[in-house]
């Protein structure tokens, strides 16, 4: 049974996974933290959480709240920052067979160049994945990735500067994912992953106030599900480079409709909270699926609802 698929196959090095199943930015630390808790290296690979320039402390306090279907958090990129990343983390990385994939986010198109440019070469890393849902802050703070050309020319920053792969995760806070999808692809993405959070709240009726400590969050969990899929069916649909399902995926069964829907692989994230070994049990049902059905290539099943 083969789960292999390549996710740069326009990069001179490629990315090639042994199977499918990601961890997605933000819901997995480092890695590190899981790895007494299951073989980490059965995965396909794992995205750190959001790295930028500088060590932030993030937003105020609180910073999750649970919704009714899903999670609403507002973390604010906490992170130690690029520099201590190389110094402490990727020395780790670079002794495993698991691929990391380090996702990167900026406040200007300069600093995911930057990012790009001091990550690129490193030992243990494999690959960037560019969070384009960070606030421009030249442009008001809009996002990067609501527009076409601001998400092509960060896009374009991070490809001039690194010779890694590099994947684009895409907003759904835009009123053209297909329009932003292939304008990241035409600047060089080597694979587009979607979807991030959709913008979201929660008020305390008693207090009146909202409960979040940065009023407004990013909504995850099942609760997104079905955008993201349709989401993903879209921009499989218009693009020439792999595509990368993520939203609401906490079983194999959510992870084959993605893969049906036109992903070459998915990412399990919210569902890590919950479960930490929430991905190597949609690794392990999407193996069950297969032998199953008598399918023998994951590739068979990747678009097979079109």
């Amino acid at each position: 049974m083969n789960l292999s698929v390549q996710l740069a196959p326009k990069d001179d090095r490629g990315l090639l996974l042994d199977n499918p199943v990601m961890t997605a930015s933000g819901t997995f630390g480092y890695g590190i933290e899981y790895e007494e808790l299951f073989d980490i290296q059965r995965l396909g690979a794992i995205v750190c959480k959001g790295t930028t320039l500088k060590p932030r402390e993030g937003n105020p306090q609180p910073r999750i709240v649970e919704t009714a279907s899903g999670v609403l958090n507002s973390i604010g990129l906490q992170n130690i920052g690029v520099d201590a990343l190389i110094a402490e983390k990727a020395p780790v990385w670079a002794g495993w067979r698991v691929p990391v994939i380090v996702n990167i986010a900026g406040e200007t198109i300069d600093d995911y160049g930057r990012l790009a440019e001091r990550l690129n070469g490193v030992a243990g890393i494999s690959g960037l994945e560019v969070n384009i849902s960070c606030p421009n802050v030249s442009a008001g703070g809009a996002e990067f990735g609501a527009y076409p050309d601001t998400a092509a020319s960060v896009t374009a920053a991070v490809k001039k500067a690194t010779s890694l792969p590099v994947l684009v995760k895409l907003t759904p806070n835009t009123g053209d994912i297909v329009a932003v999808a292939t304008a990241v692809a035409e600047a060089g993405a080597d694979a587009i992953s979607l979807i991030n959070t959709l913008k979201g709240m929660a008020i305390d009726t008693r207090t009146r106030r909202p409960i979040l400590g940065n009023v407004y969050g990013g909504l995850s969990g099942p609760a997104i599900k079905p955008v993201a899929l349709h989401m993903v069916y879209q921009v499989a649909g218009a693009v020439d480079v792999p595509v990368i399902g993520c939203g609401g995926i906490s079983t194999a069964a959510d992870a084959i409709e993605f893969i049906l829907a036109g992903a070459s692989a998915v990412q399990v994230g919210t569902a890590n909270l919950t479960s930490p070994r929430a991905a190597l049990y949609v690794l392990e049902g999407i193996e069950q699926f297969m032998k199953d059905e008598g399918i023998g290539d994951i590739t068979e099943l990747i678009g097979a609802t079109r």
